[in-house]
């Protein structure tokens, strides 16, 4: 461990430098996520289908799960800060160039450079946070970091829908831009210099995927994200289906405030209680989705379904990175790569396989996505709860199972 990791352990937890870390994740995800609340104006603005705008999130999705174990392991021995600050700069071009383009194709393209971004960014900024904070806040760091990825989510993109209703999609492009920008200009000044890490056999992809804690945990992590986001990127089209009173804009909100609440929960019990609480998020999870198939547009019910859907949602990828630290004690950017390639690759199956069911039963296509976001729910909570092991074990016991 370098000096400057060790000072920064000595000065212990630092809400500035990890709450300008979670800036990096909120514009990380919204990076992702905007065109699912524009989806109809993109539509209509680019003269494509709904689901050519929907594959706009998932070619994101895929271009980060398979920059991220490669592009991670070879950026490993970078410094930490000077990588990120590179991504800030990629980001902030990408969304630029989706905001001034009239061509899809060009578009599509920026979207990939913006993938690959992410791809390196998610599992790097969440192994940096780790080694500016002692062991037993490894969970609490992340859950800070990645907090940003749940206030993007729940005021961000409403935020984001908000402005591009009014002044036009493209306006949500630039203005993301323009905040991407000013977070690189506070990162240079203010986050601690890092050195990277060496990689070797030990903890190469490789080994990580070796380890059959790891793999319990992704596949946790593909059923929740598929859960989840099959539903959340076409979320527009879930609220006009069922009638939701007050319209997408409310119901960003109302899953808005259940995901902060659970985060702000999480941040306080996740390392100690991280197997209950994938327990128990899971179970609210398949809960709303029950609650929405049977209540439909139902006033209140549907609204509390939206609220609970939220509050699964919220701890969704500090669960499961929280889990996967707790199985290595070196080159974390490399496990958390992993991970962090199968939760996009999940977000793009999720995304093809919603596309394929609006496409080839238009009728009944969002409903049958809210099916198939059930039974993803019903196996991961099965397979949560007989994961005693896996998500209660500390790193020393994982290295010599």
């Amino acid at each position: 461990m370098s000096t400057a990791t060790s000072m920064h352990e000595k000065q212990g937890f630092s809400w500035f430098v990890l709450g300008l870390m979670a800036s990096v994740t909120f514009v990380g995800i919204l990076s992702e996520l905007v065109p699912s609340g524009i989806l109809p104006q993109m539509t209509e603005g680019l003269g494509v289908e709904e689901n050519d705008v929907g594959f706009l999130v998932g070619i994101y999705a895929l271009a980060s799960a398979i920059a991220a174990i490669p592009m991670v392991s070879a950026t490993l021995g970078l410094n930490r800060k000077v990588l990120l600050m590179a991504l800030l700069i990629g980001f902030a071009a990408s969304n630029i160039i989706v905001g001034i383009s009239s061509s899809y194709d060009l578009i599509m393209a920026a979207r990939v450079v913006g993938g690959i971004c992410a791809g390196i960014m998610w599992p790097m900024i969440a192994a940096y946070g780790t080694r500016l904070v002692p062991a037993n806040m490894h969970g609490k760091a992340i859950t800070v970091i990645m907090s940003g990825n749940t206030l993007g989510i729940s005021i961000g993109l409403p935020l984001m829908t908000t402005i591009g209703l009014t002044f036009g999609w493209r306006s949500v492009f630039l203005v993301l831009g323009a905040i991407v920008a000013l977070i690189t200009v506070l990162a240079y000044f203010y986050l601690p210099s890092l050195k990277g890490e060496k990689l070797n056999k030990s903890n190469s992809p490789l080994a990580v995927l070796q380890m059959p804690s790891i793999l319990i945990v992704l596949l946790l992590t593909f059923l929740s994200v598929v859960a989840h986001y099959g539903v959340y990127t076409y979320i527009t089209l879930l609220v006009e289906l069922i009638d939701f009173v007050g319209g997408i804009g409310l119901a960003l909100l109302i899953f808005g405030i259940g995901s902060v609440i659970s985060v702000v929960a999480s941040a306080k019990y996740i390392d100690a209680y991280l197997r209950p609480m994938v327990v128990v998020m899971l179970s609210v999870g398949g809960l709303s989705m029950t609650m929405l198939l049977a209540f439909k547009g139902t006033i209140f019910v549907s609204h509390t379904a939206f609220f609970l859907w939220g509050l699964a949602f919220g701890p969704l990828v500090t669960m499961y990175q929280t889990a996967v630290t707790k199985h290595v004690d070196e080159a974390r950017d490399i496990a958390t790569s992993v991970q962090s390639s199968v939760f996009n690759f999940s977000i793009m199956i999720a995304t093809w396989i919603g596309g394929m069911l609006l496409v080839y039963f238009p009728d009944k296509g969002v409903k049958l996505i809210v099916y198939s976001s059930l039974a993803c729910f019903i196996l991961a909570i099965i397979l949560a709860f007989f994961a005693k092991r896996t998500l209660g074990a500390s790193s020393a016991s994982a290295i010599h199972q």
